[in-house]
Protein backbone atom coordinates (compact mmCIF):
# COMPACT_ATOMS: atom_id res chain seq x y z
CA UNK A 1 0.00 0.00 0.00
CA UNK A 2 1.32 3.47 -0.95
CA UNK A 3 0.43 5.26 2.29
CA UNK A 4 2.74 3.15 4.41
CA UNK A 5 5.93 5.04 3.56
CA UNK A 6 4.37 8.50 3.54
CA UNK A 7 3.87 10.59 6.71
CA UNK A 8 0.23 11.66 6.52
CA UNK A 9 0.86 14.61 8.84
CA UNK A 10 2.69 16.21 5.92
CA UNK A 11 -0.78 17.05 4.54
CA UNK A 12 -1.84 19.50 7.31
CA UNK A 13 1.71 20.93 7.33
CA UNK A 14 1.40 21.64 3.61
CA UNK A 15 -2.12 23.06 3.99
CA UNK A 16 -0.95 25.42 6.73
CA UNK A 17 2.03 26.61 4.68
CA UNK A 18 -0.04 27.07 1.51
CA UNK A 19 -2.59 29.20 3.34
CA UNK A 20 -0.04 31.11 5.44
CA UNK A 21 2.33 31.99 2.62
CA UNK A 22 0.18 32.12 -0.53
CA UNK A 23 -2.93 33.71 0.96
CA UNK A 24 -1.69 35.88 3.84
CA UNK A 25 -5.02 37.73 4.13
CA UNK A 26 -6.90 34.60 5.24
CA UNK A 27 -7.62 34.56 8.95
CA UNK A 28 -7.33 31.25 10.79
CA UNK A 29 -9.81 32.47 13.39
CA UNK A 30 -12.51 33.33 10.85
CA UNK A 31 -15.75 31.52 11.55
CA UNK A 32 -16.57 28.71 9.16
CA UNK A 33 -19.83 27.76 10.77
CA UNK A 34 -21.82 28.32 13.93
CA UNK A 35 -23.63 25.41 15.54
CA UNK A 36 -26.46 26.18 17.92
CA UNK A 37 -26.17 23.65 20.73
CA UNK A 38 -29.07 22.25 22.75
CA UNK A 39 -27.57 23.92 25.82
CA UNK A 40 -28.20 27.31 24.25
CA UNK A 41 -24.51 27.92 23.63
CA UNK A 42 -23.26 28.78 20.14
CA UNK A 43 -20.23 26.78 19.03
CA UNK A 44 -18.19 28.76 16.51
CA UNK A 45 -16.13 26.50 14.26
CA UNK A 46 -13.00 28.14 12.81
CA UNK A 47 -10.50 27.14 10.12
CA UNK A 48 -7.84 26.38 12.73
CA UNK A 49 -10.29 24.09 14.55
CA UNK A 50 -10.91 22.16 11.34
CA UNK A 51 -7.18 21.83 10.58
CA UNK A 52 -6.38 20.60 14.11
CA UNK A 53 -9.29 18.12 14.06
CA UNK A 54 -8.17 16.83 10.65
CA UNK A 55 -4.62 16.45 12.01
CA UNK A 56 -5.80 14.46 15.02
CA UNK A 57 -7.67 12.08 12.70
CA UNK A 58 -4.52 11.63 10.63
CA UNK A 59 -2.56 11.03 13.85
CA UNK A 60 -4.89 8.11 14.62
CA UNK A 61 -4.13 6.61 11.20
CA UNK A 62 -0.40 7.15 11.77
CA UNK A 63 -0.59 5.31 15.10
CA UNK A 64 -2.32 2.38 13.43
CA UNK A 65 0.35 2.40 10.71
CA UNK A 66 3.10 2.27 13.35
CA UNK A 67 2.03 -1.23 14.44
CA UNK A 68 3.48 -2.70 11.24
CA UNK A 69 6.99 -4.03 11.23
CA UNK A 70 9.35 -3.88 8.29
CA UNK A 71 11.50 -1.65 6.16
CA UNK A 72 8.60 0.60 5.12
CA UNK A 73 7.73 1.21 8.77
CA UNK A 74 11.32 2.25 9.50
CA UNK A 75 11.30 4.63 6.55
CA UNK A 76 7.95 6.00 7.70
CA UNK A 77 9.38 6.67 11.19
CA UNK A 78 12.43 8.39 9.72
CA UNK A 79 10.26 10.60 7.51
CA UNK A 80 8.03 11.45 10.48
CA UNK A 81 11.12 12.47 12.46
CA UNK A 82 12.34 14.65 9.56
CA UNK A 83 8.90 16.24 9.32
CA UNK A 84 8.93 17.02 13.04
CA UNK A 85 12.39 18.58 12.79
CA UNK A 86 11.32 20.68 9.79
CA UNK A 87 8.18 21.83 11.61
CA UNK A 88 10.12 22.67 14.77
CA UNK A 89 12.67 24.70 12.81
CA UNK A 90 9.91 26.51 10.93
CA UNK A 91 8.07 27.23 14.19
CA UNK A 92 11.19 28.71 15.76
CA UNK A 93 12.49 30.67 12.77
CA UNK A 94 9.56 31.72 10.55
CA UNK A 95 7.28 34.51 11.73
CA UNK A 96 4.11 33.22 10.01
CA UNK A 97 4.56 29.83 11.68
CA UNK A 98 4.72 31.34 15.17
CA UNK A 99 1.05 30.69 15.93
CA UNK A 100 -0.72 28.45 18.38
CA UNK A 101 -2.21 26.51 15.45
CA UNK A 102 1.21 25.68 14.06
CA UNK A 103 2.47 24.87 17.56
CA UNK A 104 -0.35 22.35 18.00
CA UNK A 105 0.42 20.82 14.59
CA UNK A 106 4.06 20.49 15.68
CA UNK A 107 3.03 18.80 18.93
CA UNK A 108 0.76 16.38 17.04
CA UNK A 109 3.75 15.48 14.87
CA UNK A 110 5.90 14.99 17.98
CA UNK A 111 3.28 12.61 19.39
CA UNK A 112 3.36 10.72 16.08
CA UNK A 113 7.16 10.33 16.32
CA UNK A 114 7.20 9.26 19.98
CA UNK A 115 4.22 6.90 19.73
CA UNK A 116 5.45 5.47 16.42
CA UNK A 117 8.83 4.51 17.82
CA UNK A 118 7.34 3.25 21.09
CA UNK A 119 4.70 1.08 19.42
CA UNK A 120 7.26 -0.30 16.96
CA UNK A 121 9.70 -1.21 19.71
CA UNK A 122 6.99 -2.77 21.87
CA UNK A 123 5.51 -4.81 19.02
CA UNK A 124 8.92 -5.99 17.82
CA UNK A 125 9.78 -7.21 21.35
CA UNK A 126 6.69 -9.38 21.34
CA UNK A 127 7.44 -10.95 18.00
CA UNK A 128 9.10 -14.22 18.90
CA UNK A 129 10.44 -16.57 16.31
CA UNK A 130 11.05 -20.19 17.17
CA UNK A 131 13.50 -22.08 15.03
CA UNK A 132 12.97 -25.76 14.60
CA UNK A 133 15.98 -28.03 14.87
CA UNK A 134 16.68 -30.19 11.87
CA UNK A 135 17.55 -33.79 12.40
CA UNK A 136 21.08 -34.50 11.24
Amino acid sequence: MFVLGFPLLLIPFAIYNIIAFLTPGVSWTAAVSTVHMMSGQDWVLTWEDLLIAFSVLLLAVEIIKSTRIGMRAIIDHMLAMLLFIAMLVEFLLVDRAGTSTFFLLTMITLVDVVVGFTVSVRSSQRQVEIESERAA
